[in-house]
């Protein structure tokens, strides 16, 4: 008797991955693929039964929902809360991800959101790294030159300890990974860990699976490892994210 493997659950909630607020009206699907396929090649196909509710869009093998205009409503509140003018807004929703498919389906929503912004002069909130991205500060890059940094953030702020410093990730979930955090001593120099973190962010995409509390895992590419401490659930800025403490 053969025994089946269960394949990992994609990784996604629906909530927003990009709120994009304009600055005129919101474009129309034909707009939105137009400037797509003179960007990217295409084609990019919209399934549509109207511009209120969501769309499938679809490149290549990729899909993501979006909604090009939000309601008034959904729009007057987005403007509230992220604190800006604009009057219309969409969404891009955050994908369901597989391992196997995660950058592409990441680089697609991105790609998305950065035609929107571009179409209506307006403004994109990543919600996961808390990022506002204007028309001139999205980098686009051809699919053969990946770079996680481009949708994953290291900072360091303010630990519950005041002895330590808090450095963690945000964007590791848009891969279906859990965030990362280490604790410093307070009064080290920063920039060395905040450079490591980074390098083991991108590590961690590559890999694509999040390592299980209690075990060390080993990075050649980097010459370290990195032992799992804990697991948990933080939210900074009001989104609720899942942790693993590392150290090297």
């Amino acid at each position: 008797m053969k025994i089946r493997r269960k394949s990992p659950k994609p990784s996604g909630s629906g909530q927003p991955c990009y709120i994009i607020g304009y600055s005129s009206p919101a474009p129309s699907a034909a707009e939105l693929q137009m400037w797509f396929d003179l960007e990217y090649g295409g084609p990019l196909k919209l399934k549509t039964s109207g511009e209120t509710v969501p769309l499938m869009a679809s490149h290549g093998p990729w899909t993501m929902s979006l909604k090009i205009a939000s309601s008034q409503i959904d729009a007057d509140a987005w403007s509230e809360q992220l604190d800006w003018r604009h009057t219309h807004a969409g969404v891009i929703l955050r994908p369901s991800v597989m391992p196997q498919q995660a950058c592409d389906l990441v680089l697609f929503a991105a790609r998305l959101a950065r035609g929107l912004t571009l179409l209506t002069q307006g403004t994109a909130y990543d919600k996961t790294t808390h990022a506002y991205l204007n028309p001139s500060d999205w980098t686009d890059r051809p699919l053969d030159r990946f770079r996680t940094a481009d949708h994953v953030t290291v900072s360091q702020t303010d630990s519950p300890d005041p002895q330590t410093d808090w450095f963690h990730t945000l964007g590791l979930s848009k891969f279906g990974l859990d965030e990362l955090e280490v604790f410093r001593p307070v009064g080290l120099s920063s920039q060395p860990t905040l450079d490591t973190f980074a390098h083991i962010a991108d590590e961690m995409v590559r890999i694509g699976r999040s390592p299980k509390v209690g075990t060390t895992l080993s990075l050649p590419l980097l010459g370290l490892s990195i032992a799992v401490k804990r697991h948990r659930t933080v939210a900074p800025a009001g989104l609720s994210l899942p942790f693993r403490e590392i150290s090297w």
